[in-house]
C-alpha cells in the first residue's frame, strides 16, 4: 500500500535519482562510519547510503513509516529509533572508538530551526551534518554580514559549525513537490568554538534583532551601554545585520553568565 504524505509531520518524499546520487556524493560514506538519518520516510536514501555502510541507524516519528522500515531492512543493517528527532539523545548512538557521529536527513521544513539548535548539544561528538533544508533556510545559515538573510540563525549557527550551501533542489524532486525550493547544506563542528554561554549569545543574538531596522544601540538598549558595545568593537550607529558572529560573541561575554 502507498504511503501518503502526512502533512502534520512535513513530509515530502525525495525521489529523483539524480539529486539522490549528488547527495550521496556529497555524503561520501564509507565502511565503519556511524551514520544516522532523520527522517528517513520511504527510506530512498537510506538505501544508498547502505550500500556504502556496514550498519546504520534512522530516527523516524512516523509510526507506519517504523513498520515499513523494520519490514524492509535486517536489524543487523538498520537500528530504527521510533520517537521525535527534537527529544532524541544522539548521545546514545554508539560510536566506534576514535571516531564520531555523522548526520544526514531530509528535514521537515516546520522543525528544521528547532532541530538544528537541539543537534548543537552534541556538535562535540558529531562530525559532520549534510541536510536537506528549505533553500531560503539554508541561505540564512550561510549568510555573512551585511546580507539582508543575515540573522539570529546565521549567528547562532556559525558560531558552532563551518556551513556550505552545497546544491540547489526542484519542487519536483519531491512527491508531493513542496511550494519552495531546497538546498543541501554541509556543517562541520568547529572543533574550538569562540567560549561562550549559548544561553546567553542567544539572548542577546534574538534583543539585536528583535527590530533590524533600528541600529545597534537602540536594539540593545537595556541590555547593554553605548560604552559596553563599543568596547566589543561594535559602531553603535550600525545595523546588526552588519555585525559579525565574533562581535556578538564579545557582546555575551561582557554580560554575566545566567546562574
Amino acid at each position: 500500500m502507498k504511503h501518503i504524505a502526512r502533512k502534520r509531520f512535513g513530509q515530502n518524499f525525495l525521489h529523483d535519482n539524480r539529486v539522490l546520487a549528488d547527495i550521496i556524493e556529497a555524503i561520501a560514506p564509507a565502511p565503519g562510519d556511524a551514520m544516522v538519518e532523520i527522517g528517513p520516510g520511504l527510506a530512498a536514501m537510506t538505501d544508498l547510503l547502505l550500500k556504502s555502510l556496514d550498519h546504520m541507524h534512522v530516527v523516524e516519528l512516523d509510526r507506519d513509516l517504523v513498520t515499513r522500515l523494520e519490514k524492509r531492512f535486517p536489524r543487523e543493517k538498520l537500528t530504527i529509533h521510533s520517537g521525535d528527532a527534537l527529544k532524541f539523545d544522539f548521545g546514545t548512538i554508539p560510536v566506534p572508538e576514535g571516531r564520531k557521529l555523522r548526520v544526514v536527513g531530509n528535514l521537515p521544513y516546520n522543525i528544521s530551526s528547532p532541530l538544528l539548535f537541539h543537534l548543537t548539544d552534541f556538535a562535540r561528538q558529531i562530525e559532520d551534518q549534510h541536510f536537506m533544508l528549505q533553500k531560503e533556510v539554508v541561505e540564512r545559515m550561510v549568510a555573512e554580514p551585511g546580507s539582508k538573510t543575515y540573522g539570529r540563525l546565521s549567528v547562532m549557527l556559525q558560531w558552532r559549525y563551518r556551513m556550505s550551501l552545497m546544491f540547489i533542489v526542484p519542487p519536483e524532486a519531491f512527491d508531493p513537490p513542496p511550494k519552495v525550493e531546497s538546498a543541501i547544506v554541509r556543517m562541520i563542528p568547529i572543533a574550538d568554538p569562540l567560549p561562550c554561554d549559548a544561553a546567553t549569545l542567544e539572548a542577546v543574538v534574538q534583543k539585536a534583532f528583535s527590530q533590524r531596522r533600528k541600529v545597534i544601540r537602540n536594539c540593545l538598549a537595556g541590555m547593554f551601554t553605548e560604552q559596553q558595545i563599543i568596547d566589543a568593537g561594535i559602531d553603535p550607529s550600525t545595523r546588526p545585520e552588519t555585525v559579525p558572529m565574533e562581535a556578538y560573541v564579545a557582546l555575551a561575554n561582557s554580560l554575566k553568565a545566567p546562574a
